[in-house]
């Protein structure tokens, strides 16, 4: 599908070179390049002041612990986590609850996905102050590192929580919970990996329910084929503490992969 201009995420050139100027062997403004198809991206780009102790963790850190998204080849994640099973995270914020669960859990490998820099020198930080080896941040678009670079039935399991909403109607179909995403990420899941989703957004909750028990390949997890009470192994995050503050329901999915 093409993109229009709406669609097109944007970044200036100068504050591209600026970012690779600051962060040389860092992550790429935009590591897929022109060599992967434009299309209607789920994420906005996001921009963001970078601290000094997160420039610091991206500059020492990320050619140790970070990857680009560049969709020219298959990643090795036996080699990449040591053989530990590995979930996918897309979307990490500033990695609290992403540092948490690798430090409550050190036998499975987590690959978390996301384009925020400053999110990303946070997790880096994180990850080396608690001495957490079974992290790795993969920086770009989690559609390219789904298809072009995880191997089938490679992933013990998916995180996605609280991602964009896209309120507005005309805007739904930038949601990435959507049958095409799920069909391609079960394809990449070994059998009895677990899905796990989480949104504060009443109807994209609604539909991120329907569209995962569309799926041939996923079973609820809930007898009564609804949402699931929040796992003790998923964190309360701050932005979750400040939507629960203002009232907000917050909705877990938790499918396994038949």
């Amino acid at each position: 599908m093409s993109a229009s201009a709406e669609d097109t995420p944007t970044d200036a050139p100068a504050s591209q070179a600026a970012r690779r100027t600051l962060f040389p062997e860092g992550p790429a403004a935009d590591p897929a390049g022109s060599h992967h198809e434009r299309r209607i991206r789920s994420f906005r780009p996001r921009r963001g002041r970078v601290t000094s102790g997160q420039g610091d963790a991206l500059r020492r850190l990320w050619p140790t612990w970070g990857l680009d998204i560049d969709g020219r080849s298959r990643l090795d994640l036996e080699a990449l986590f040591g053989g530990l099973p590995v979930v996918l995270e897309i979307g990490f914020g500033m990695g609290e609850a992403t540092a948490a669960m690798a430090a409550a859990d050190p036998g499975t490998g987590i690959l978390a996905a996301d384009v925020h820099t400053p999110g990303q020198g946070n997790l880096l930080g994180l990850a080396e102050r608690n001495g957490l080896s079974n992290i790795r941040v993969a920086n770009g678009d989690a559609i390219i590192l789904l298809r072009e670079m995880i191997e089938p039935a490679a992933l013990a399991g998916l995180r996605v929580y609280f991602p964009d909403p896209w309120p507005k109607k005309r805007h739904h179909k930038r949601r990435l919970i959507q049958p095409e995403f799920v069909e391609l990420a079960t394809s990449r899941l070994r059998p009895g990996a677990l899905v796990h989703c989480a949104t504060d957004w009443e109807p994209y909750a609604e539909q991120m329910l329907e569209v995962l028990s569309a799926s041939p390949e996923l079973q609820n997890t809930q007898a009564n084929g609804g949402f699931a009470p929040r796992p003790d192994f998923r964190p309360l995050t701050k932005f979750e503490n400040a939507g629960l503050g203002k009232g907000h329901v917050v909705h877990d999915l938790l499918f396994v992969r038949r």
